[in-house]
């Protein structure tokens, strides 16, 4: 095909290529160099070598047309690596359905890869015979890039979602400690007066109870000089139980104020772990606030987990106390239920350069090495479906972040747990509530 009366072409178009000779009149061979798609054909066998290419291939790709005639691997060898596999493997279906479309990236002059949309159909002689191949390549770089833009916008709101929906649970959750806030100090208030006059009753009634022992013991001794007295008086003695009395009524009356101070403090721990009212940063003991923590969890733990403090000496920490109680409790709960029978938490404080540590460690299963990364991913959990909801590490690991710090965990399954919370002494910057 001769191109030297061809003289329509874009000024970017080299001169015409040295192409196959035919009949093509000028006005056909105009049209198929200017137009948007690359006109192409091929043998339908081997590595596919090219028989003809429109000359808008050198505007299109950077190469003369005679360049691609000239070396008959030359479409194949220009398919991005990882998009040649996925058409050869296909290839041979544009003889059994006549047609295939492909997209892949195609190597230009300039080394850079261009999307192509390549369509692809079989020629048949007379007799049925594959005769070539005809494709036309069209530049869908742009619509590529327009799709990938709208993915990642996909993924990137996929993602917003995740946070909106994880930042709900937060909020949810604070919200439910807040209602915990306000059921203690609820509690606190009725209970407190209720306490006070009955504890204040079983001072007196101690009391009492003495004297009136100590009036019995006058009683005996001035009528140890008086038999008959002592006779008259002994089945009553007897019918009383008097002996038994005297020892058991002191224990009882102590006993009951001891369940008096056991109450008073158990309101004061969920006070004291609520922090009700107190939403601004402030200076705080987090020894007091594990403890108050260890009297909200102690139903949890007392029947199979012995408590093993060996605390620090540890400043006050500017913090949101109620939050890092919650921190507290979320592990120390996950370290109880890690221990199926019995075990032990082992609780330890230090400080150390203006930071503060809390390390709670159990003597459960431990945590699997294919787990140990995700445990901080908000509703990961390895627990029966209804027994958590894999939010208690996410959230902690979230206030324990708006606070300026960190926590480490190292685990051997079989072998037990260890969370090491980290803590500023005075955060760098306070986030909103």
């Amino acid at each position: 095909m001769h191109f030297e009366d061809f003289d329509a072409s874009p000024a970017a178009t080299p001169p015409a290529a040295a192409q196959p000779e035919s009949a093509l009149p000028t006005r056909l061979q105009y049209l198929i160099d200017n137009t948007p798609a690359l006109i192409y054909s091929t043998v339908p066998s081997g590595d596919f070598k090219m028989t003809f290419v429109s000359n808008n291939a050198f505007n299109m790709l950077g190469y003369r047309p005679e360049e691609m005639l000239a070396d008959p691997n030359f479409w194949f060898d220009h398919i991005h690596p990882d998009d040649k596999p996925r058409i050869v493997a296909s290839l041979a279906q544009v003889f059994t359905e006549g047609q295939r479309v492909y997209e892949y990236r195609f190597r230009c002059a300039n080394g850079r890869y261009l999307w192509m949309h390549d369509t692809l159909r079989l020629i048949r002689d007379e007799a049925g015979r594959p005769l070539e191949v005809i494709g036309a390549l069209t530049d869908i770089t742009d619509r590529k890039a327009m799709e990938e833009a709208l993915t990642a916008k996909g993924v990137e709101q996929q993602q917003l979602i995740g946070k909106l929906r994880e930042a709900h649970e937060q909020l949810l959750q604070s919200e439910k400690m807040a209602s915990i806030g306000q059921l203690a100090a609820g509690i606190a208030h009725e209970i407190n007066n209720p306490i006070a006059f009955v504890n204040s009753n079983m001072g007196a009634l101690q009391g009492y109870v003495a004297t009136l022992l100590g009036l019995i013991d006058a009683y005996d001794e001035a009528i140890a000089g008086h038999p008959e007295l002592v006779a008259r008086l002994a089945p009553v003695r007897e019918a009383a139980e008097l002996d038994f009395l005297r020892g058991d009524v002191p224990d009882l009356v102590q006993e009951s104020i001891e369940g008096l101070r056991r109450v008073k403090e158990i309101v004061q721990a969920l006070r004291e772990f609520s922090h009700v009212g107190e939403t601004e940063w402030q200076m705080a003991d987090l020894h007091r606030g594990l403890d108050s923590t260890l009297n909200i969890v102690a139903n949890e733990l007392k029947y199979k987990v012995r408590i093993v403090k060996e605390y620090g000496n540890l400043p006050p920490v500017e913090c949101r106390a109620s939050q890092l109680n919650q921190v507290f409790m979320n592990l120390l709960v996950n370290a109880g239920q890690a221990i199926a029978g019995q075990g032990v938490i082992r609780i330890r404080t230090g400080a150390q350069e203006g930071w503060v540590w809390i390390e709670i460690s159990d003597t459960g299963a431990g945590i699997a090495p294919e787990h140990l990364t995700r445990i901080f991913e908000p509703f990961f959990t390895t627990k029966p479906v209804g027994s958590g909801t894999g939010l208690g590490l996410s959230l902690s690991y979230g206030i324990v972040s708006r606070h300026g710090g960190r926590i480490d965990v190292r685990s051997q399954p079989g072998e037990g747990t260890t969370f090491t919370v980290w803590l500023p002494q005075h955060p760098p910057r306070h986030d909103p509530a």
